[in-house]
Formats: structure tokens, C-alpha cells, sequence
């Protein structure tokens, strides 16, 4: 062979062009589909655009997060909210994560006609559903549309007066067994004095009652039974308060719900709280189902959750629902029997702390009264106590904030105009399919432009005369003109429950107890977080709240 070689290029084999042609096809595709992609997203920015009205509203702090970083780390988001509506009126945008903007409704007519169409021109957002999904499954707090209002129609004769009017026995028997309890452990003490943690007490008061009531079972929660239940809801309250790369990964997950797909320490409790839920939830409907053709009439059926949720089952029910949806129906009355009526509770008993002369001519009603009242007599005959709890309902919401986000183009009518980013005057605004919508419960409920100059004080005297009321407050909709509740089609189903186990709790404590804050009247208190915000003394671990408690003589 001659030392002088030529090179020759070798000739690629048929199989190597095919794969060569294939990746270049796979490219062309993948560029494409991101091409029609972005296409298809900047048309919709057009279109948002073009039909929301653009409004005025705070400056963007962040790129990447807008505002939400700053409403996220506040301790009173509400009053950030009223703020800007002081400044920008009654509705205004603000910007959000990732470039995502928001409308605030601060204005009653507006709410009105926002919370007239929910479930259906406005729906939660694909990361609430996702969330909701995940830890409760698809029942009253998923569901929207036909099926949140078929789910609701099956649950709705649980709640009417005639079966809460049955259950204030309950609610009577789990506060006469807290007592009993804090009167051994004050007979235990030296001097007459105990150092009790309130908020425990309240979750266990709640947790017992929703179980005896809502499914003729007995958790034991008082008798210091160990409740998985419990420990999974109590998990929440010791968890710490989130690093700032736990914020920016919650804020990121608003706008990119994929993200709620990684396994962070919180969202590892949600699932662990939906499984255990889950669980018990199996066990009662097992149990139940036994018992159902021998220890409950067909009367009963009609007015029990329980017996409802049993009778829903059947395949000819008026208002079928599915086993998922049945378990899902239970959780959602767990978490909410649970959560809201002992945050409620523990309000309660820190106001009266720090306002002992409130808790003294509330004492004094109950006293004068004489006997433990009935259900009808604690709706109408003792208007301090209800003036009491409707104020701490009013101060603390526990849902502070809602965002939904419009399924359907819609136009909003406000009840004064407001000027338009472009300088015009507006007495309405157009809102675009996919535009998110925020109302703050917190900002409306202690709003002075809506409540008076003695908006953000603790003053149940408001409730005693039509006049405490301003005028503001009479336009907004709602139960006694509070979004606690919220209004439309999602009021919330248990609020008379709810209302009628926090007079009754209430009532046989403040007779029996007088609390004061244990480290004085000047004692912080903060809100922590639980599945929904708690109080807690600053300085304690989790969401505690020791009280100083002794016996009322």
C-alpha cells in the first residue's frame, strides 16, 4: 500500500440519517409547539387587556413576585388592602407573581354581584383546587357549579334549625366536660390559680363536639385519648414559620401549580392529614352503615350528617353522591367542625383577658339570665353574648382572603366610581375570562371607611343597637353584614352550627372561669400558623396561649 493515503469521508449509513432526520424532526416539533404556545399566550394577554378595565393601584416592589411578597410577610394584610383602597378606590389591581395581575374588591356592591356568581362565573384557582383536592378530596370545598349545589342540597337539612336545635345538648355536655376538667387542675394548684393552654382546650372542645354531633362518635379528645386525627391537625400549629425560600416557593406556586407536586414539609402534612382523615372517615361510614337498620330510624336519617351522607349513597337518592365524594363530605366537616370553632374560642378568651370589664358585664349577663339557655333563648335572649362572638367573628375571619379567578367575562357595578388607570371615572368594570379576583374578608370586616373610626377596636356594643352599625357596613351582604361567612351560593353550610357551639362553649366558661393574660396585660399576641391562621402569644412555641385561670366565686 502506498504511504501516501487519501482520505476518503466515510458515507453515513441509512440508519444514522433516519436518526439524524428524526432529531432534527423532533427539534422542528418541540419549536413549534412552544412557538404556538407563546402565540397563544400572548394572544390572551391581548385579549385580557382589551376587555378588563384597567385600573389604578400600588407599584410592582418585586419583578418577580409584584406585591406578594410584601402582603405575604405583613402581619395585617387587611390593612394593607384598605390602604390602597383609601388611595386607588374601591377596586384597584395590584401586580402578582410572575407578571400576573389581580383586581381588589373593596366595595359592597361589588362583592354582592362577585359572591352572587360564585361557583360559577368566578371559581377557585387551579392551585386552590389542587390543594383542596390533595388534602380533602372533591366535596363542598372543591366541587363548583352543579355539583357543589347538588352536594350542598344533600347536606342542607343537617343544618337547619330543628337539627341544631338537637344538637345544643352536644355542644352543652363537650363544655361541662372542659370544666370539669380545669376544675381539677385549678383544685391541683396552690393558689386558687391555673396557667391553662386555652387554645389546646378549644381544639379538643371542637374536635369532640363535630364527632358526637356529626357522626354520633366520641374521640375522647377531652378524656386525653390519642386522637391521630388530632396529632395531625396539631402538627400543623408546630410547624415553624416558613424560611424565605419556603415564601418564594409558596408565591410561585400561585402562578405555576405544578409546583405543588413537590413533596415540601407542609405539603407532606396536607397529604398526611387528607390520609388520616381518609381513614377515620372509612371507619365511621363502616360502623355507621352496621348500625343504620338498627339504631336509626328513618326519622333520624333525615336530620343526622351522618344519616344523610348514608342516605346520599343510595343509587335512587334525590342527591346522589358518589363514596369519594361521601368521604370527601366528611373531611370537609372534620377540618372545618375542627379548625374554625376553636380558633374562634381562643379569640374569645384572650379579648376578655385583656378586657376584663367586657368579660365582667358579659358574666353578669349570664348570671342574670339564670339557667343554661336553649338553643332559641341563646339566638335571641342574650344579646351581650351574641354581641361578644359576632365581634370576634368580625375582627377574626377565619379565612382573611379569597381569590377566585372569572370562567366568563363579566362586568362588576360599584357602588361609587372609581378612576380608571387612563385617568376616566368608571362606575362599573369589565373583567376578561381568567382574570383573578381578590376580596380580603379581613379588610372589609374592620374597614373604617365601612365600620366607623371604631372600626379595628374590640367593641361587641356595636350589635346591641341598629345604630352601632354605620351605614357602610348595613350594604354589605353577608351573615349580619359580615364576609366571615362569605355570602352567595358558598355560605358557608355550618355557620348557625358554628355560631351556636361558640355561644354555648363560651357561655358555661366565662360563668365558671375568669382569665387573664398569664404575663400581664400587656401580653403580644401574634398570628400563627395552623391549616388556617391562630392566635399565639409571641414567645411560645407553635400557636400557644397560656391564660392565667381560676374559678369565678
Amino acid at each position: 500500500m502506498n504511504a501516501f493515503t487519501i482520505a476518503i469521508p466515510s458515507i453515513p449509513s441509512p440508519l444514522s440519517l433516519w436518526t439524524t432526520a428524526r432529531s432534527f424532526g423532533a427539534l422542528n416539533v418541540a419549536g413549534s409547539l412552544a412557538a404556538l404556545w407563546a402565540f397563544v399566550k400572548v394572544l390572551r394577554v391581548l385579549r385580557w387587556r382589551l376587555k378588563t378595565t384597567q385600573l389604578r393601584g400600588p407599584p410592582r416592589t418585586s419583578f418577580l413576585y409584584g406585591v406578594s411578597r410584601d402582603l405575604g410577610s405583613s402581619h395585617d394584610s387587611g390593612t394593607m388592602y384598605e390602604h390602597w383602597a383609601e388611595e386607588y378606590g374601591v377596586a384597584y389591581m395590584i401586580p402578582s407573581v410572575l407578571g400576573q395581575t389581580r383586581i381588589i374588591l373593596c366595595d359592597p356592591r361589588a362583592i354582592a354581584h362577585f359572591f352572587a356568581r360564585e361557583t360559577w362565573t368566578y371559581v377557585k384557582t387551579p392551585r386552590v383546587l389542587a390543594l383542596t383536592e390533595a388534602s380533602i378530596g372533591k366535596g363542598l370545598l372543591w366541587s363548583e357549579g352543579e355539583t357543589h349545589k347538588r352536594q350542598r342540597k344533600a347536606l342542607t337539612p343537617a343544618f337547619s334549625s330543628a337539627a341544631i336545635r338537637k344538637l345544643t345538648s352536644v355542644f352543652y355536655d363537650s363544655a361541662y366536660k372542659a370544666k370539669g376538667k380545669w376544675d381539677t387542675i385549678i383544685e391541683s394548684s396552690k393558689d386558687g390559680n391555673a396557667v391553662i393552654e386555652v387554645q389546646n382546650w378549644m381544639n379538643h372542645i371542637s374536635l369532640d363536639t363535630i364527632g358526637i354531633a356529626g357522626f354520633s362518635h366520641d374521640f375522647g379528645s377531652l378524656d386525653g385519648k390519642h386522637v391521630s386525627v388530632a396529632e395531625a391537625f396539631e402538627n400543623f400549629g408546630n410547624n415553624s414559620q416558613p424560611s424565605a425560600v419556603k415564601q418564594a416557593f409558596i408565591l410561585l406556586a400561585s402562578a405555576v401549580p405544578l409546583i405543588y407536586k413537590i413533596p415540601t414539609k407542609r405539603m407532606t402534612l396536607f397529604k398526611k392529614l387528607g390520609a388520616t382523615m381518609g381513614e377515620i372517615s372509612n371507619e365511621l361510614l363502616i360502623r355507621s352503615r352496621r348500625e343504620k337498620d338498627a339504631n336509626m330510624s328513618e326519622r333520624d336519617e333525615e336530620k343526622s350528617i351522618i344519616g344523610l351522607l348514608l342516605k346520599s349513597e343510595s343509587q335512587d337518592a334525590e342527591f346522589h353522591m358518589s363514596k369519594e365524594e361521601v368521604v370527601a363530605q366528611m373531611k370537609v366537616l372534620l377540618i372545618a367542625g375542627y379548625e374554625t370553632t376553636s380558633v374562634s374560642l381562643t379569640w374569645s378568651l384572650i379579648h376578655l383577658s385583656q378586657r376584663p370589664d367586657i368579660q365582667t358585664k358579659l358574666r353578669e349577663e349570664l348570671f342574670a339570665f339564670g339557667a343554661d339557655p336553649t338553643y332559641d333563648q341563646l339566638k335571641a335572649n342574650l344579646p351581650y353574648l351574641d354581641g361578644v362572638v359576632h365581634e370576634v367573628l368580625r375582627l377574626h375571619p377565619a379565612v382573611p382572603e379569597f381569590i377566585r379567578v372569572a370562567a366568563a367575562d363579566d362586568v362588576i357595578p360599584l357602588s361609587e366610581p372609581v378612576r380608571t388607570a387612563s385617568g376616566e371615572m368608571t362606575d362599573n368594570i369589565s373583567v376578561a375570562k381568567g382574570t383573578l379576583i381578590t376580596i380580603s374578608t379581613a379588610a372589609i370586616n374592620r374597614s373604617l371607611a365601612i365600620w366607623g373610626p371604631d372600626a379595628k377596636e374590640f367593641k361587641p356594643e356595636r350589635w346591641l343597637a341598629e345604630e352601632g352599625i354605620s351605614g357602610k357596613a348595613k350594604d354589605v351582604q353577608g351573615h349580619r353584614h359580615l364576609l366571615t361567612f362569605i355570602d352567595g351560593p358558598r355560605t358557608c353550610l355550618g355557620k348557625d352550627f358554628a355560631v351556636a357551639e361558640f355561644k354555648t362553649v363560651l357561655l358555661i366558661l366565662v360563668k365558671n372561669f375568669v382569665f387573664e393574660m398569664r404575663d400581664g396585660p400587656d401580653t403580644q399576641v401574634e398570628v400563627g400558623r395552623g391549616i388556617l391562621p391562630r392566635p399565639r402569644v409571641v414567645g411560645e412555641d407553635g400557636v400557644g396561649v397560656p391564660l392565667k385561670v381560676r374559678r369565678y366565686e
